[in-house]
């Protein structure tokens, strides 16, 4: 199971430590908030304890309207099932006994430095933990942005897979990795593609060597990440074995129990294969829209057999 530590999530959203400041290596591992409310009135039926709890302005409003003893129990009930952290967004006056509760139970007290309502960071923070805790694997191959869509391309060593993404390049569509693409699976039916850290922005190229896309291209040549839709196989030309269909259909590839679009394109000499690799991106998006070439010609040839 991934986790990251209170001390990741307090540099990456710059929060002030107020209590449990040797606690920070405290592991999170749940990548949803949670809004402690009816907890503070008694119902802990599905109080998710392993998630980041998180403290707005109802929640502390409410606190700070309670009298001393009854306050000591409300609070006192909830840090006792020991969630990885408490963060404040509402502000730090008058937090005198969330800090004292906290310290007393070695949990971390966080508030957020600048002004931001619980309802904008609530979704960033949710998107960052979905994202650093998604289940990962990685596989060969290149990722790239085609016209907006992300493509993964794959292949056999030596087929061709990096010169294509640099005639792509060329064409203004971006790089996201090269040689080793890390899939994250951020729900059921998305899987994300990025690189490793180590490879970000470099294209390895068979005799001319290692070359940075974005000091050779600029900025718009690379992006750190794009939802994967489609999965492209470069695979070495066999003679007859290709078809002249009115419409590709497309098999699946399956990634942790996400299932991406998988076509095949064969690699010969003087093949312009990055311009099939566009078609084949947008044909794609054309689809989600619910256009078909093939329908429309068969709509054609229906109509002029009729019109005959």
């Amino acid at each position: 199971m991934k986790k990251i530590t209170v001390e990741n999530l307090a540099q990456r959203f710059s929060l002030k430590v107020l209590a449990g400041e040797n606690q920070l290596q405290k592991t999170i591992t749940q990548s949803r908030v949670h809004r402690p409310g009816l907890e503070f009135v008694g119902h802990f039926d599905f109080f998710p304890t392993e998630r980041v709890q998180i403290l707005g302005k109802k929640e502390i409003t409410y606190l700070h309207k309670l009298s001393k003893e009854e306050r000591k129990i409300r609070i006192g009930n909830i840090v006792h099932y020991h969630p990885p952290c408490f963060i404040v967004t509402a502000g730090e006056e008058g937090l005198t006994y969330l800090i004292h509760h906290c310290t007393e139970q070695g949990i971390p007290l966080l508030i957020t430095n600048k002004p931001e309502t619980t309802s904008e960071f609530i979704p960033k923070l949710d998107a960052y933990l979905v994202k650093e805790l998604a289940p990962e694997m990685a596989v060969h191959g290149v990722c790239m942005n085609v016209s907006g869509i992300g493509i993964l391309l794959r292949g056999g060593s030596g087929v061709g897979k990096s010169e294509t993404a640099h005639t792509l390049i060329r064409r203004g569509h971006r790089l996201v990795s090269d040689d080793i693409v890390v899939l994250k699976k951020l729900s059921p039916q998305t899987i994300l593609g990025t690189h490793d850290g180590k490879s970000k922005e470099f294209l390895a190229l068979r005799s001319i060597g290692l070359l940075n896309v974005v000091r050779l291209y600029g900025r718009k040549a690379f992006q750190d990440e794009t939802r994967i839709t489609l999965d492209i196989h470069l695979t070495k030309w066999e003679k007859d074995a290709l078809y002249n269909e009115l419409e590709q259909e497309f098999h699946y590839t399956d990634y942790m129990g996400v299932k991406i679009p998988s076509l095949e394109i064969q690699l010969q000499p003087g093949r312009d294969v990055a311009g099939l690799i566009e078609a084949a991106a947008n044909n794609w998006y054309l689809k989600q829209q619910g256009y078909s070439a093939a329908e429309e010609f068969m709509s054609r040839i229906e109509a002029d057999i009729t019109n005959s």
